[in-house]
């Protein structure tokens, strides 16, 4: 199947997005809307309703833009579909979520492995009207830019257990805040629901130092205290964390090494 490509932008920020592209969004976000209610935190349900997205045709830059700017101060920039890491944490520590403005195609309709443009609009960008999560993805840029490549490696485990597949506890309840689970169906109701999941308390350091794939529902998510532990999370020395899970390792894996899985 032939790559993905981001769709051009025009000087005011808008996309032509076809109608094909208009009726695949409008299914996913149909999709989506029937499992999230009762799942998704209180933050991300009250973002998605000041972001007003459309449920008929996908959503251009500048109307996200407008809600992002008035809450935190942030806004979306169009990438194309690959970024390297030093532009990626670069957009981020300057209040700028990259997004691709490509769409998935419907024999992808279930699972993408690349991030689209329903993944990053409809996952994260309602998370990013909240102050305690736009500061930590904002901090977590800042750090990202200026770390080594290790360290990198280390933090990379801290943006996928919180930003992508990160939990959160309300009122008792456990609720879903991270974009990778709220995007898909399947991992906003295994996430909560399944018994073979994993549903640990955060710790910095197991965070950091717990393997991932990027292809499978997640063996174990953590879960956070409150929002508000995302922004001390940002005021927590980072760097000087992931050295010391460099120096203690990673954890044994809670998955079978790709290549042998179907053995």
């Amino acid at each position: 199947m032939d790559a993905y490509h981001s769709k051009a932008v025009d000087e005011q920020g808008y996309v032509d997005w076809n109608t094909e592209e208009d009726a695949i969004w409008r299914d996913l976000f149909s999709r989506q809307m029937e499992v999230i209610p009762g799942r998704a935190c209180t933050p991300y349900l009250d973002g998605l309703r000041l972001l007003n997205l459309s449920s008929q045709r996908v959503p251009q830059l500048p109307e996200i833009n407008q809600v992002l700017r008035d809450t935190t101060g942030w806004c979306v920039e169009p990438v194309p579909a690959l970024i390297n890491f030093d532009r990626f944490f670069n957009l981020l520590a300057n209040k700028k979520f990259p997004v691709a403005t490509f769409l998935r195609r419907r024999e992808e309709f279930d699972y993408l492995q690349e991030p689209d443009f329903f993944h990053e609009i409809f996952g994260h960008c309602a998370m990013l009207t909240n102050a305690n999560f736009a500061k930590f993805t904002e901090t977590y840029g800042k750090l990202g830019f200026a770390a080594t490549p290790k360290q990198r490696a280390f933090l990379a485990r801290l943006y996928w257990f919180t930003i992508e597949f990160g939990l959160v506890k309300e009122q008792g309840e456990l609720k879903i805040y991270g974009g990778g689970i709220l995007s898909s169906p399947g991992e906003t109701l295994y996430a909560l629901d399944d018994s073979r999941a994993q549903r640990r308390p955060f710790d910095i350091q197991t965070v950091l130092r717990t393997p991932y794939r990027i292809d499978i529902m997640q063996p174990a998510y953590y879960v956070l205290d409150d929002i508000s532990c995302l922004f001390d999370l940002s005021r927590l020395d980072l760097l000087s964390e992931a050295d010391l899970a460099m120096e203690a390792g990673l954890l044994p894996p809670l998955f079978q090494p790709k290549e042998t899985e179907h053995a």
